[in-house]
């Protein structure tokens, strides 16, 4: 049986939200993602497809996260 936290993890990056303020625009443009302010940092959500290109738009722009 999959584990939910896999699921997760292929559909959303969290971040703090600081970290996305310059690149917020770009993402949104690109891809097909939701951003939600949560108290442990902004989410980004959408289709495993879009998370990981997403994730290396924002490795691309050096934004570390893991």
């Amino acid at each position: 049986m999959t584990d939910p936290a896999t699921l997760r993890d292929s559909t959303q990056i969290v971040l703090p939200c600081g970290v996305l303020d310059e690149h917020r625009e770009g993402l949104e443009a690109e891809f097909t993602v939701t951003m939600v302010e949560a108290d442990d940092g902004c989410r980004i959500i959408g289709s495993p497809i879009e998370i990981k290109a997403a994730g290396d738009f924002l490795a691309r722009h050096g934004v570390n996260f893991a």
